[in-house]
């Protein structure tokens, strides 16, 4: 902001450094130095006075402080034109440059807290896989932050671990192969298991049509290996393996309970990750016509619409949702939909 009272002391000096200039008619030595103060002096509060706008145009009190000085040094060094021409230098530089500040962002709300998410015994760490992919963080900070992954459900844990399988601290990638080898062979231990029981269950109950333990059985191993998916266990070949079976069991099953909306989702999803669209919107259709609750169908829909670029049907699934009543994880995305 302009400071008045140097600019009008800077006017006041000026004019009086030319009103002395009568005196040098008599060629006095101490008129001449009269008028280089009094012209110093103007110049020294016009660079006093200009420098809040040069203030902004630089980086360092450094480059500040240097600005100032030459501004009085040009104003001095060239009367008049000096004095003019360092105005309109300073307000070419403020304009071209503009203040440094930028725009403020707004204040965000800190988000609601989701009850759904948290774990059963013990609360997921704020900033975990960032703390984790720190190098500059004590590798034993780190090794205790993996362990105490070991309570986190393994959708969430899953992929921090394999992020650490980078890491550069062989420690730390050991201990993260360790834990999802465990993840995986506890899972795959289980799979075992319920094989044996279907096949003992074929054995004495016969199939096509299975008994209730064969059923139970092949329910028992669509939910296993669709487990290795969703915990992002099985990663490449393995995933592809893993969703193939668990469509296989899921379809042995439906052909005797053919109206069962949950494995019909089930179907759907797994549809869905083998690219094939049109079947896995039937069988989405079809949970929801059993009686499956849309707030669990509906984002899958307009997920699978969505990647086939038709996009007014996407938000117009989004907006029939209610939004009371959904997940506080899902409320965002259906305000952004109905937000148009």
């Amino acid at each position: 902001m302009l400071n008045l009272k140097l600019a009008l002391g800077a006017l006041a000096a000026e004019i009086a450094s030319w009103s002395s200039l009568w005196l040098l008619r008599s060629q006095s030595d101490a008129a001449l130095l009269g008028y280089l103060t009094a012209h110093g002096l103007a110049s020294g509060l016009l660079a006093l006075c200009l420098a809040p706008f040069l203030a902004t145009s630089a980086k360092s009190v450094r480059q500040r402080l240097a600005l100032v000085v030459l501004m009085g040094l040009f104003a001095y060094a060239v009367p008049v034109a000096g004095i003019l021409g360092a105005v309109v230098a300073t307000i070419a530089l403020h304009t071209q440059r503009g203040p440094r500040g930028g725009p403020r962002f707004p204040v965000m709300p800190l988000p609601d807290f989701d009850p759904h998410q948290q774990a059963s015994t013990s609360r997921r760490q704020a900033g975990l896989q960032s703390f984790l992919a720190n190098p500059n963080v004590p590798v034993a900070s780190r090794m205790r932050a993996m362990v105490a992954l070991g309570s986190v459900p393994g959708r969430i844990a899953s992929p921090m671990l394999r992020t650490a399988l980078g890491d550069s601290s062989e420690d730390l990638r050991l201990l993260a192969y360790s834990m999802l080898d465990a993840k995986e062979r506890e899972i795959s231990k289980t799979i075992h298991q319920e094989l044996q029981l279907f096949e003992h269950a074929r054995q004495s109950e016969g199939d096509e049509p299975y008994g209730p333990r064969g059923l139970q059985a092949a329910r028992a191993l669509t939910d296993l290996y669709a487990e290795l998916v969703y915990q992002g266990v099985a990663q490449g070949d393995v995933r592809d393996h893993a969703i193939k079976q668990s469509l296989h069991y899921c379809d042995l099953v439906l052909a005797q309970r053919p109206d069962n909306a949950l494995l019909l989702l089930r179907r759907g999803r797994l549809l869905h990750m083998q690219g094939r669209a049109v079947e896995s919107l039937a069988c989405y259709e079809r949970s929801l016509a059993l009686g499956m609750e849309p707030a669990r169908v509906v984002p899958y829909q307009a997920e699978l619409l969505f990647d086939r670029r038709e996009f007014a049907k996407a938000q117009a699934l989004m907006r029939s949702l209610d939004l009371e009543q959904a997940l506080p994880r899902l409320k965002p995305s259906i305000r952004y939909w109905s937000a148009s």
